[in-house]
């Protein structure tokens, strides 16, 4: 019997040793197929955006006055726009501009919008009540309409558009960190460090930030694929990053009068922009899985 149990507790060991703690997420995250793909995906387009301005055969601003809305070939794989400009390289330079947009508005989100939860959660009172109310202030106007506002004080620009993006959603995530917050708030742990004389910031960081971690995680991830949708908006209508500078949202407006005669210029940023947020949305899903207690 002794025998039977240091053999278990030796391959459990072992266990542990073939995956550590810091890749055990990501074997979660492989184990799931659609997860799995998704990751790929993503890995793919932000390698691509990587090396973009490298591997493009074409600079994105040059015009070709003899290749006006020329259809895919073996020259421009993804045809031309209506002054010439190659559709691919314009694509390979936009995936830069637009996932930069989206991971920094995002980046906004999750600072300011960490801080407001987390605060009005644990100091309660005045401070929630006044916080909260701010909030569903804000959340009255959808999170567009809200960017549009930002963007038309600040004026239209790819710096703007973060900014607006990052402060328009900041609401709903503040607001989703706050229940999270409230929930360890109430834990027998952060009582005993208050009747200890524990302080404040200590209790926050080190007590609640890290057991909320995996909802930070989530509603990060999710928060991505509408950051990315907001940023094709705001190009869409002109209020994004402002020409010469490719971004799918700008390719999709300069293509949506070519619809019938030169249907690539709209159909591959409108593509690309369908793909990363789908895959962003399937990896948000599954890492809600894995964090969820219900599930596992």
């Amino acid at each position: 019997m002794n025998g039977t149990n240091h053999t278990i507790s030796a391959e459990s060991v072992q266990t542990r040793e073939r995956t550590p703690p810091r890749f055990a997420l990501l074997n979660k995250i492989m184990r799931k197929k659609l997860a799995k793909y998704s990751c790929l995906v993503l890995l793919a387009i932000i390698l691509l955006g990587i090396i973009g301005p490298w591997v493009a055969p074409y600079d994105p601003a040059d015009t070709n006055y003899a290749a006006f809305l020329q259809s895919p070939s073996k020259q421009f794989w993804l045809g031309t726009d209506m002054i010439g400009r190659d559709i691919l390289s314009r694509m390979l330079y936009g995936t830069r501009v637009t996932l930069t947009v989206a991971v920094m508005a995002v980046s906004i989100t999750f600072v300011i919008g960490t801080l407001i939860g987390v605060t009005s959660a644990y100091m309660g009172g005045i401070v929630d009540n006044i916080l909260m109310r701010i909030m569903d202030v804000l959340l009255a106007l959808p999170g567009i309409v809200l960017a549009l506002a930002i963007v038309a004080v600040l004026g239209p620009s790819q710096e703007n558009a973060m900014i607006a993006i990052g402060i328009s959603s900041i609401p709903g995530f503040s607001l989703l960190i706050r229940g999270a917050a409230l929930t360890v708030k109430s834990s027998g742990y952060v009582e005993a460090s208050r009747a200890i004389g524990s302080s404040n910031w200590w209790i926050v960081l080190n007590q609640i930030i890290p057991n909320i971690t995996s909802v930070l995680i989530v509603y990060t991830a999710l928060f991505v694929g509408g950051a990315i949708l907001e940023t094709s908006a705001l190009g869409f209508i002109g209020l994004g990053a402002q020409p010469p500078t490719p971004e799918w949202g700008t390719m999709l407006n300069e293509g949506k009068d070519y619809l019938t005669e030169a249907w690539w210029l709209a159909t591959f940023p409108g593509l690309a922009i369908t793909i990363v947020v789908f895959a962003v949305n399937i990896l948000g899903d599954a890492l809600q899985d894995i964090f969820n207690p219900k599930g596992r």
